[in-house]
């Protein structure tokens, strides 16, 4: 029998072994601001140019001034290996005959209407269009396949993304799926909870490219896979206390 003292610290030892075993590292730490509000659905909202996206922009027509081009058939069987300019460090891009163009922070809407004016001086009536090619997004956690995404649409959703990366595990913790967006050094996120059918279409947010989409585990998750590493230590300190207490006795 283990007296009263043992069993005391016994207890001890096992609440911090639980407490250690359970315990996970927040990726996503309380710096970041959640903001609702900013995430909500917005058709009006278009993704952002921004420096190191790839750009690609198709004039009808026009190959000589296009870099690459969706009206070519030579280009668009792998549109992704084709043609195309690199925003750089100052947000520009170098065009054929047109020379720099600020590109950085105007939406491709925008691009397009802007880059309309400066043709118009070299063709009648343009054609074109702007488009980013290195559409990415990051979904990590349980899903059955983790990594980056490359969005193929022009408009995706958080269930979109999901359902790329095979759904979520069995494992995942629907109420707390975060979505990161990245804005100069800081970054947003929103809470996401899945668990309610009349609230997921309103749940269901757009994602960009450069977004994160982290789903977390449940606790039962953390349990049954520190469970084996703390029932050992636990039985080797049960049986140094038996042992302890029977040379007490003796």
């Amino acid at each position: 029998m283990l007296n009263n003292k043992s069993v005391s610290i016994l207890s001890v030892i096992a609440v911090f072994i639980v407490l250690c075993g359970c315990s996970s590292q927040n990726l996503f730490n309380s710096k970041m601001a959640s903001s609702k509000e900013f995430f909500a659905y917005n058709p009006k909202l278009e993704y952002i140019i921004k420096k190191d996206d790839k750009v690609m922009i198709s004039i009808w027509n026009h190959d000589d001034l296009s870099v690459g081009t969706l009206y070519n058939s030579a280009y668009n069987s792998n549109e992704v290996y084709g043609k195309w300019m690199m925003v750089n460090d100052s947000g520009i891009i170098n065009l054929p005959k047109i020379g720099q163009f600020k590109i950085e922070g105007l939406s491709m809407t925008a691009a397009e209407d802007s880059l309309k004016l400066r043709y118009k001086k070299l063709i009648v009536n343009p054609i074109m269009e702007v488009r980013i090619l290195n559409r990415e997004i990051i979904v990590m956690g349980e899903v059955k396949t983790s990594g980056k995404q490359l969005l193929e649409k022009q408009n995706n959703t958080l269930l979109d993304v999901i359902a790329k990366a095979g759904d979520l595990d069995i494992y995942a913790n629907k109420k707390k799926i975060k979505v990161i967006r990245k804005f100069g050094n800081y970054s947003k996120f929103v809470n996401i909870n899945l668990t309610k059918m009349d609230s997921t279409l309103s749940q269901n947010i757009p994602v960009f490219p450069g977004d994160i989409v982290y789903v977390p585990s449940r606790g039962m998750k953390v349990w049954e896979k520190n469970s084996t590493s703390i029932i050992y230590p636990l039985s080797a300190i049960v049986s140094s206390l038996v042992l302890l207490s029977s040379l007490q006795k003796k």
